[in-house]
């Protein structure tokens, strides 16, 4: 998963969780509001009645009777004034039941002690409970559309801002890693950012690739001089045993130890050039600049090996589509590859056996399949036959465990798909998958 994604996925769960929790608590948190407001608005009223008093006297209210009473049309709303005991409280607020004209109601009630006239009194301004919880449906449900725009900006505000941020990044991954093929023959320039990480990830990425380059082009100088300096006592070996052959003086038990030796140092000769032509495919030294007719070049395979399809009277077919061109590859490795494959359909094959080569086009790519019916591979052993020097236990014939190496290799070079469908004693098909 993309950190992007991540980030989203963060930063949406963390909200809606946040937003969750708010929903769960948001009934006592209006209800809290709505008691506190009605607390105040009881207290303002109280200082009201105490202005008129102070202004007008209590007999304002009283107006010569012992006590006082108001109530609102629907009751929601009271005022009393009546004698008391002098007690020690000076103002309580409480939520209490109280009898009006039969009824019993709650209240929210604001008690106060006060003199007037050398006379104890006790107010009593009240306000219905249920009047303070009328109004907390609308207040919740405004909160929450409040709340759910909010979610929404933040999470756009910090979605544009994590792209934003995490754009130098995804930068410095699209050209310094994704699609880069070894060797890196350009640098892109620098990227543009203000995050001191991403600009140290992004200098640490190029001086890395600098390095690689460098030891690229030291293995590429070892490759050649390896090249010469295994090539050049070997040819003279092979010439010094060539002339001792054609000495008189050799007899015929030393010739045929000749002859073992220059079997012998024919098949170093071909290990050192394989393990050299993988290194330098691996090594990226070969264009990619021809095309290539897959029936013309099978062809010109099968005119080397036709030889040796009649020492085993093996027969050969070919149902190649004529108008198919690959481009952007190498002549050279594209004939090592084919090579290779119809030499073992060959070497391995069954007297009086069969080779077949067929293709078939696809969506963005082609197909190649060579079949035959050899002595075929074990399943078992099909997923390390590509390995360099590993070869099948009841092989007899000479080989040198390199040939399906080059296959792989070249294969990997092209981002050929290769797929391999075998049985013992059934024959094996190699299927080659083109992109296009």
């Amino acid at each position: 998963m993309k950190l992007f994604t991540k980030l989203t996925l963060f930063i949406t769960l963390s909200k809606m969780a946040v937003a969750g929790l708010f929903i769960l608590i948001l009934p006592l948190l209006v209800e809290d509001i709505a008691y506190k407001y009605n607390d105040f608005y009881l207290r303002e009223q109280k200082k009201k009645v105490l202005q008129v008093i102070q202004k007008n006297g209590i007999d304002a209210y009283l107006q010569g009777e012992e006590n006082y009473g108001s109530y609102t049309m629907l009751k929601e709303e009271y005022i009393s004034l009546e004698p008391a005991t002098p007690l020690s409280f000076h103002d309580t607020i409480a939520t209490m039941r109280r009898l009006v004209e039969g009824d019993t109601l709650t209240y929210r009630v604001l008690s106060h002690q006060l003199q007037a006239n050398q006379r104890t009194f006790l107010l009593e301004i009240g306000k219905k409970t249920a009047t303070i919880s009328q109004y907390n449906k609308p207040l919740q449900r405004v909160a929450l559309y409040v709340l759910g725009g909010l979610i929404i900006i933040t999470i756009v505000i910090d979605l544009i801002f994590t792209r934003l941020l995490l754009h130098p990044l995804g930068k410095i991954i699209s050209t310094r890693l994704l699609n880069r093929r070894f060797p890196f023959k350009t640098q892109a320039p620098p990227i543009k950012t203000s995050t001191t990480d991403f600009r140290y990830l992004d200098d640490s990425l190029v001086e890395l690739m600098t390095r690689i380059n460098a030891a690229f082009e030291k293995e590429k100088e070892f490759t050649s001089n390896a090249s010469h300096e295994l090539m050049t006592p070997i040819s003279i070996l092979q010439s010094k045993m060539e002339n001792m052959l054609v000495d008189t003086a050799t007899d015929e038990e030393q010739q045929k130890r000749i002859l073992g030796m220059m079997k012998t140092l024919n098949r170093l000769k071909k290990i050192v050039r394989a393990l050299l032509l993988i290194s330098r495919i691996e090594n990226d030294q070969f264009p990619k600049n021809d095309t290539i007719v897959p029936s013309t070049l099978v062809a010109e395979v099968m005119e080397e090996l036709e030889h040796r399809l009649d020492e085993k009277n093996l027969h050969f077919s070919s149902q190649l589509t004529p108008d198919v061109a690959l481009p952007h590859l190498n002549h050279d490795l594209v004939f090592q590859l084919i090579y290779n494959l119809l030499n073992n359909a060959i070497k391995y094959n069954k007297t009086g056996g069969s080779i077949r080569v067929t293709d078939e086009r696809l969506p963005g790519a082609y197909r190649l399949t060579i079949a035959d019916t050899g002595v075929g591979i074990d399943p078992r052993d099909i997923p390390v036959i590509f390995d360099r020097f590993r070869k099948a236990p009841r092989d007899t014939e000479e080989g040198y465990g390199l040939g399906l190496s080059i296959v792989s290799t070249i294969a990997r070079y092209y981002h050929i798909q290769i797929t391999v469908d075998a049985a013992i004693d059934q024959g094996s098909a190699f299927t080659l998958t083109f992109p296009l």
